[in-house]
């Protein structure tokens, strides 16, 4: 059997050395909201992933629901950005940036002066946030979108995929899952507006595919991706029964609009009884660009969605933490570094760009 997961795949137009995916990873290390040399470091050392997806990436001020997570709406922005950009080009790599704006998941304290917490519906979410100033919060009630506020966003979003292009990046990804923005708009449980962005399941992803258009059109489909996590109840996020419908419906107008890739997180649902995988096969069908899947994936489960044609690309997210080199690891079926959990969010280059490559560690 050939080995696909290691083969050149195509991408738009980007050919990639490989069909390994670095996934999206938040790491809390842009320090005033500004990506840095550490960031810029953190990423080259991956760079051997066929495509790096960034951790997400706040489009406007609004979006910077947690502590030291990034943006790319200043000139300032755009110019730490164009340094992680061109560390990854030069390592010969490739990248996307997620663009992730947290909606409802955030707190005041984690937003620069004169931004607030929005949402879809002013229906906060359960469960904590960290805040630096003060430790644990309460995620905060959200003021609810006007129509307006909406539209602004979009443009908010597709302004933030022109800076994306300013700075050197190779695409980017609209983050619609976990729980964020994009997904809050899509679930009726934390959408209930009355406007044409809320009710319908084709009310309830128009902004969404609004932001997908016209993104494509200001800088080039092929130059945009969008992720999805179906049945994934992280933050605060509730199953409801037109999951299957709305899925499906995003897949074929998203094909329609020709973009790069979707990107699915295969995630079990919550009662155990299935997977994503049936709601996967149909979004294949339905969409004929690049799939890439993401959740706890070995060598051997990757090579069998490769092989069967259920998945083009492979993410791999917690391994790469560890473990810079991840992709000369899986091809020589190296042992796995594991990483220290007390430093994921925590700041600094400990935990973050001081884990050594298999060569280095060996030395």
């Amino acid at each position: 059997m050939s080995n696909l997961l290691f083969s050149p795949a195509q991408l738009g137009s980007i050919t990639l050395t490989n069909r390994i995916a670095m996934a999206p990873m938040t790491r809390s290390r842009a320090y005033d909201n500004l990506p840095n040399d550490l960031i810029a470091k953190y990423y080259a050392q991956r760079a051997s992933a066929g495509l790096i997806i960034t951790e997400g990436v706040a489009p406007s001020p609004n979006g910077l629901g947690y502590a030291r997570i990034p943006g790319l709406f200043s000139a300032e922005q755009i110019a730490g950005w164009k340094t992680v950009t061109q560390a990854i080009h030069e390592k010969g790599g490739h990248a996307f940036v997620q663009l992730m704006h947290t909606g409802r998941i955030g707190h005041p304290l984690n937003l620069p002066a004169g931004a607030e917490v929005v949402a879809p519906s002013a229906i906060p979410a359960k469960g904590p946030m960290w805040t630096d100033q003060e430790g644990l919060k309460e995620n905060a009630v959200p003021r609810e979108m006007s129509t307006a506020d909406v539209k602004q966003a979009i443009q908010e979003f597709v302004q933030a995929a022109k800076n994306a292009v300013e700075a050197g990046f190779d695409g980017v990804e609209l983050h619609s899952a976990n729980g964020y923005l994009l997904e809050q708009f899509l679930n009726p449980h934390s959408n209930q507006r009355t406007d044409e962005y809320g009710g319908t399941v084709e009310n309830r992803t128009r902004f969404l595919l609004e932001i997908a258009e016209q993104t494509a059109q200001a800088i080039g489909k092929e130059r945009v991706g969008v992720r999805f996590s179906p049945y994934n109840v992280f933050n605060d996020m509730a199953v409801y029964p037109e999951i299957p419908e709305t899925y499906t419906y995003l897949a074929e107008k998203l094909n329609d609009l020709g973009i790069a890739y979707l990107h699915l997180i295969d995630t079990a649902a919550p009662d155990g009884a299935e997977t994503t995988r049936p709601l996967i096969k149909t979004i294949r069908e339905k969409f004929s660009n690049t799939l890439i899947l993401n959740n706890k994936y070995t060598v051997d489960r990757a090579e069998e969605d490769l092989q069967s044609g259920l998945a083009d690309l492979i993410a791999f997210g917690a391994p790469f933490i560890a473990n810079p080199d991840l992709v000369e690891r899986l091809s020589t079926g190296a042992e796995l570094a594991q990483f220290d959990a007390a430093t994921l969010y925590a700041g600094g280059e400990k935990g973050f760009a001081d884990y050594p490559a298999l060569v280095e560690a060996t030395a």
